[in-house]
């Protein structure tokens, strides 16, 4: 068969950076953030988190191709903030909103093991 093995998806290649930042040549206070490994799930988090930032004028990802596991996040802000405090915000905000509901969920299954 034809296909690439199934750790390629998930395994970062050595030498390979998770996150890069590439700015935008043309357009002032933009950039885009490739994501190694990664497809819809997290480029769609990533998105909304984004949105609610009001310093974001645009946010958007897309998967180049089926075949190649990497996203590609575009962000374009106003003058008072940057695309990479924009993105560090939106995964700082992200962490923290995911710690919350682990520790709810974890909370409720020891109170219902405790039943």
């Amino acid at each position: 068969m034809n296909a690439p093995d199934r750790y390629e998806r998930f395994v970062v290649p050595e030498g390979t950076k998770k996150v890069s930042y590439e700015r935008d040549t043309k357009i002032i206070n933009a950039a885009s953030f490739t994501i190694e490994r990664e497809d819809h799930t997290i480029g769609n988090i990533v998105r909304i988190q984004l949105h609610r930032d009001e310093n974001v004028l645009f946010a958007g990802y897309k998967l180049p191709h089926p075949l190649q596991y990497k996203i590609i996040v575009r962000i374009h802000t106003t003058s008072q903030s940057s695309p990479l405090q924009a993105y560090n915000q939106a995964i700082n905000d992200l962490d923290k909103e995911l710690d919350h509901l682990k520790n709810v969920f974890e909370a409720e299954v020891a109170k219902h093991a405790r039943e």
